[in-house]
């Protein structure tokens, strides 16, 4: 079966003066699943989503977003495209309601048409309660809320969302969330840039680390995951156990091991499928390493994020 993608990019490139911020973006999106884009501040995750979105245009390098070249059809691109930026968009003085009203409006859904869409998108926010106040007097998590229901007016094919619940609390993440689980159910695409690693486990049918400019590794949470193995942590009984404990995981493993001096822990992540439980307390007991607690486990994503992310930095100063 041929896949279609709702977003697909090719060398993307872009320089703001001395400011190299994409190197070259490959990116590959597609229809009706969620692509989770991480990366380091700077790695250039906003700059590509500008560039797809229209709001720019690539110095060098192609861009199709719902079939359309995002510089020669920007006005298609438009049309079939929602975005949440990093900002929220709404009018905090006028009511929820009269914001998405307003929204309805510019896109020339007026009427009993636009009345209904907005009402709609209300109750689906869980906003209806709060419909005819002010958006300045709504929460972090109502207003982050309102700005995700009023990119969704159209009902777009494709939907930006840029890092949408920074300095959100758990409660209002997790609405926005199943909000998005929503969207793509209905077969939206969603492009998710974000650095809570574990908001994008918990939504990316697939991942692209950025680093410098580049899609250095891409694969699903579960491939990424795999890549690493699996991951040892130590709890040891006192602060000066700790190198010890780091020198039997690193005769194990051969990789190098983090040490948290506030929680006593050791851990490494070890792509070793010999690797045991058993094993891991044997050696530590055999060099008297004084331990409270061991395991192993399967890395999480943010584990996974930072080995790639060294390894990827590695690799760009092997080159350079």
């Amino acid at each position: 079966m041929t896949t279609s993608y709702a977003v697909l990019s090719e060398g993307l490139e872009k320089r703001f003066g001395e400011v190299h911020a994409l190197r070259g973006l490959d990116l590959a999106v597609a229809e009706g699943t969620v692509c989770g884009v991480l990366g380091p501040n700077g790695a250039g995750k906003t700059t590509a989503v500008r560039l797809l979105t229209t709001l720019l245009a690539p110095d060098a390098g192609s861009a199709r977003v719902a079939g359309h070249d995002v510089v020669r059809d920007q006005d298609a691109v438009r049309r079939a495209i929602g975005v949440t930026g990093q900002s929220t968009s709404v009018d905090i003085e006028l009511t929820g309601r009269q914001n998405l009203q307003l929204f309805a409006r510019l896109h020339k859904m007026r009427g009993p048409a636009g009345r209904a869409r907005a009402a709609e998108l209300l109750e689906q926010f869980d906003l209806l309660d709060a419909a005819d106040r002010a958006a300045g007097t709504y929460s972090g998590g109502m207003r982050r809320r309102l700005d995700l229901a009023a990119s969704l007016i159209t009902r777009p094919r494709v939907l930006f969302l840029d890092e949408p619940t920074t300095g959100l609390d758990p409660q209002s993440r997790n609405r926005i969330w199943a909000a998005v689980r929503a969207l793509t159910a209905e077969g939206t695409t969603v492009l998710l840039t974000t650095q809570y690693l574990e908001e994008a486990d918990q939504l990316a049918d697939d991942v692209v680390l950025i680093d410098h400019g580049r899609a250095a590794v891409s694969g699903t949470p579960a491939e990424l995951k795999a890549r690493i193995g699996s991951y040892a942590e130590v709890v040891v009984a006192h602060a000066h156990a700790l190198p010890q404990a780091a020198a039997v995981l690193d005769q194990l493993t051969g990789a190098e091991p983090h040490l948290d001096a506030d929680r006593l822990t050791v851990g490494v992540a070890s792509a070793d499928p010999t690797l045991t439980l058993p094993r891991i307390v044997r050696e530590l007991d055999a060099a008297g390493v004084p331990i409270l607690d061991a395991g192993l486990r399967p890395p999480t994503l943010d584990e996974v994020y930072l080995r790639l992310t060294d390894a990827a930095t590695s690799r760009k100063e092997l080159v350079t």
